[in-house]
């Protein structure tokens, strides 16, 4: 006979399995929080292990490094007729004509110095076996050999003349030295200048430069003494930097970016402190924006808004601000009244991180961070194609209205459609949140045909401090960074002006210790005393 519960009995069956219903939908959505903890963590761990050990550039791959770096060509195919392929012969293969590379040796910098070796017969091979004449010279057959004259360490003794009456004993005089950078100082303007090239150039630490001097000769050089040199010398050349940044702070277009700066010993702050060195940069310099590109550093012991803003107090109003997504700068802009506008390679390196990210297998181009990359990819060919053209602003302003707006459009689309539907702390959730922040900034470019489309310029020129930094590691003193910033800032500005930063910052230090008013430190410009 089969039993039939009872009530109670019923409601209790009921109640048991209510509870047992909401226990699982409990554990199912912890487990689903703990895969998507452990996907994130996943995620992170290749983001990681990519920096690490993987390759620096962010071309993916074949069709990526087209897009940046062959967009003429390519279009330039697709833009060929198709009748012309149907008409081809089946059993040919028509090959682009192409220009090869002259085989042989380069020659060899014409303006370098040359010492002629000169290679003779001797007096009895110059004669004719035929009809002994003497043989007369005809010509030369040359060809050239790369030298180096190894660093040459030598003393410059300086003797100052003494001068007395020979009537009387009441006139003496002594013949003066000329006013040096440092007074009394060990080093010459030579040294000095070789010194600071090889650190913030070349990337030399100042203990590796005091084992090659004393190599040569130089020997029991202090590192102290070297570096309270450079810290002097990056002292005295302010007047210098304090001209090249009303310059940009004046220009119409200032590039600006931070990175980090270990200082060892700062008040109040312990060895460990991050601290950042901010660059700001232009390409045209003065209110027309036709000078000459300057590059600036400065030091910051944080990367606080009160920090930046002193760094852009006098700023043109109206001026063009490019930057990444950093929140200070906006409030920088916003303060200042300048127009800021976003940089589309940083956008592009989040979505490339979230690809990279995946699964190599996983990688394709139907991935939604690749789909983002190849419209980004778009922009920057109109940029390219603009660029081999030659195109002034307004002609780069109506190929951008006609070509790169219906991309925004489309990447617009597809942020819109996937902003709310991917994991916020994502690598992809990231980079789909910082377009849509981000994304009035970075439309902007297209409204002007002088506005950048990227920051990259501004990176560029860091990136000599940041290799730097990996020699050298840290700062020792807020000094040192300091003076550190000034004399980045002027082997920057020589790069970019093409000017020998060696050669002028000996001829700068010979020079400062006359400069008295603002017209010679005016002279002292890199472009002006290299002339």
């Amino acid at each position: 006979m089969v039993h039939m519960p009872t009530a109670e009995e019923f409601a209790a069956l009921q109640k048991a399995l209510a509870q047992a219903s909401q226990t699982s939908e409990s554990l199912a959505g912890e487990l689903r929080i703990t895969r998507a903890e452990r996907d994130l963590l996943k995620e992170q761990l290749n983001k990681f292990k990519r920096q690490l050990f993987a390759a620096k550039s962010e071309a993916s791959a074949g069709h990526q490094k087209d897009m940046f770096f062959n967009e003429a060509e390519a279009l330039g195919s697709a833009t060929q007729p198709a009748q012309e392929e149907t008409e081809a012969d089946d059993n040919t293969v028509e090959v682009p004509a192409h220009k090869r590379t002259k085989r042989g040796r380069k020659p060899l910098d014409p303006a370098l110095p040359r010492e002629v070796v000169r290679h003779e017969l001797p007096e009895s091979e110059r004669v004719c076996p035929h009809d002994g004449a003497v043989l007369r010279e005809i010509g030369v057959e040359a060809s050239e050999q790369l030298d180096i004259i190894p660093q040459q360490v030598r003393v410059i003794r300086h003797e100052r003349v003494k001068y007395a009456c020979p009537c009387c004993d009441g006139t003496l005089r002594l013949a003066a030295k000329p006013e040096q950078v440092i007074p009394k100082g060990l080093f010459s303007e030579g040294l000095l200048a070789w010194v600071i090239t090889s650190k913030y150039v070349d990337g030399l630490p100042l203990y590796r430069q005091a084992a090659l001097l004393g190599r040569f000769g130089g020997r029991d050089l202090s590192r102290n003494t070297m570096a309270a040199s450079v810290v002097r010398v990056g002292q005295a050349v302010q007047p210098v930097i304090n001209l090249l940044r009303d310059r940009v702070l004046d220009a119409p277009l200032i590039f600006g970016d931070e990175t980090e700066i270990q200082v060892l010993k700062e008040a109040g702050r312990s060895a460990q402190s991050k601290s950042y060195m901010w660059a700001q940069m232009t390409d045209g310099s003065g209110a027309s924006g036709t000078g000459p590109p300057i590059r600036l550093f400065a030091y910051s012991p944080s990367r606080s808004t009160e920090a930046a803003q002193l760094l852009y107090v006098g700023a043109r109003e109206g001026g063009v601000l490019m930057t990444d997504g950093y929140e200070v700068y906006n409030k920088i802009a916003l303060a200042n009244k300048l127009v800021q506008i976003g940089c589309w390679a940083h956008c592009r390196r989040y979505f490339n991180d979230a690809l990279q990210a995946l699964p190599k297998a996983n990688r394709g181009a139907e991935q939604l961070a690749a789909r983002f990359i190849a419209l980004i990819g778009k922009l920057y060919r109109v940029e390219a194609l603009a660029k081999e053209q030659g195109l002034d602003a307004n002609a780069l302003l109506h190929s951008r209205q006609a070509n790169s707006v219906p991309v925004l459009q489309e990447i617009q689309a597809l942020l819109l459609a996937n902003v709310h539907a991917v994991l916020p702390g994502s690598l992809l959730g990231k980079a789909l949140h910082y377009l849509s922040s981000q994304w009035a900034k970075l439309e902007r470019f297209v409204t002007s045909g002088n506005y950048p489309i990227d920051n990259n310029g501004c990176e560029n020129s860091i990136r000599p401090f940041v290799i730097g930094r990996r020699n050298w590691l840290f700062a020792d003193t807020v000094a040192g960074a300091n003076a550190s910033a000034n004399l980045y800032s002027l082997l920057e500005t020589c790069k970019v002006n093409g000017v020998d930063g060696y050669q002028y910052l000996r001829s700068l230090l010979v020079a400062l210790p006359r400069a008295r008013t603002v017209d010679d430190y005016e002279a002292l410009l890199p472009w002006r005393l290299a002339r």
